[in-house]
């Protein structure tokens, strides 16, 4: 698909199986625009068709050149902050894929607080000279690492909000857990609530939210009675994999909210790979997060 920026708006060429379809069926089926977006563009006449307004019912040819106003200058919501060795993995005018390092929040948890990943972003913004709200569409416990997704406009939001909810943006995690775990591979399916005992600590309970983790055993080391573990994630919940895996019996190596032992500073954790699909483009993108943190070891 050929694209294209041009200050606020976005140029797509438009492809041969959208021939003899309307304008709101690309943003409506295509793009999965939602209702109240889809009125405002209505409203504001954010769409052009080579370069002119056009009525959304307006049908399309091949080669036109659909114009859509994605861009319209925002506040970034947050703090810009300039925060050394930013590592970004994958970026263009839709999205941003980041590498989280420990010991950072992956936003704002109060409206004064600084120093969080979201304040990165905002401050890599400013710098290149994007003016639009940093949007996380997941996030990574403070003292996990790894791949976080944020959208760059509110159409790359909605859609990628709902692929992850269905499931179509798939994350693995690299873990090392307690325990030599013989099943080399296997699905854990169990409920996620709140621990009523704890302020921040989850457990599994039937009365909680689904939850649902794959895991792989990557390697055994007999020696430390530790297994290293590939997880991927078909559902996101608080705690997730630390949950699941302490359920299980096999609680992450250094995570002592969940029953492991503190010989690492922090709960041996890293979201190693994201793969999706682009939000307008449907290109596949496939993103690994090099490990940063010299003070555990992955294999």
């Amino acid at each position: 698909m050929l694209t294209k920026r041009f200050g606020e708006w976005f140029e797509v060429t438009v492809p041969s199986n959208w021939e003899g379809i309307t304008i709101e069926d690309v943003l409506k089926t295509e793009w999965t625009m939602p209702k109240q977006m889809l009125h405002q563009f209505r409203m504001e006449k954010g769409t052009r068709l080579n370069g002119e307004t056009k009525n959304l019912n307006t049908l399309l040819k091949q080669n036109d050149k659909l114009q859509v106003r994605l861009f319209p200058e925002e506040e970034y919501g947050v703090s810009p902050e300039y925060i050394a060795d930013l590592h970004v993995l994958y970026e263009d005018d839709h999205l941003l894929i980041a590498n989280k390092p420990a010991g950072m929040d992956t936003h704002p948890n109060e409206e004064s607080q600084l120093g969080t990943l979201a304040n990165a972003i905002a401050y890599h913004f400013q710098a290149n000279g994007v003016h639009t709200k940093v949007r996380h569409i997941h996030r990574l416990d403070r003292d996990t690492t790894g791949a976080v997704i944020f959208a760059k406009h509110k159409l790359a939001s909605s859609i990628l909000d709902r692929r992850l909810e269905k499931r179509e943006i798939k994350r693995t995690y690299i873990a090392l857990v307690h325990g030599i775990i013989k099943q080399k591979k296997g699905t854990i399916d169990a409920s996620i609530g709140r621990d009523r005992h704890h302020p921040t600590r989850r457990r599994v309970s039937p009365t909680g939210q689904k939850a649902i983790t794959k895991f792989n055993v990557i390697q055994t080391i007999d020696n430390k009675k530790m297994t290293l573990v590939e997880l991927e994630l078909l559902t996101g919940r608080t705690h997730q994999i630390r949950v699941h895996m302490s359920h299980l019996g096999y609680p992450l190596v250094g995570d002592t909210l969940y029953g492991g032992q503190p010989i690492v500073p922090r709960q041996a954790l890293h979201a190693a790979k994201i793969s999706l699909l682009h939000p307008l483009t449907s290109e596949k993108i496939m993103c690994k997060a090099p490990f940063l943190d010299n003070s555990l070891i992955f294999s």
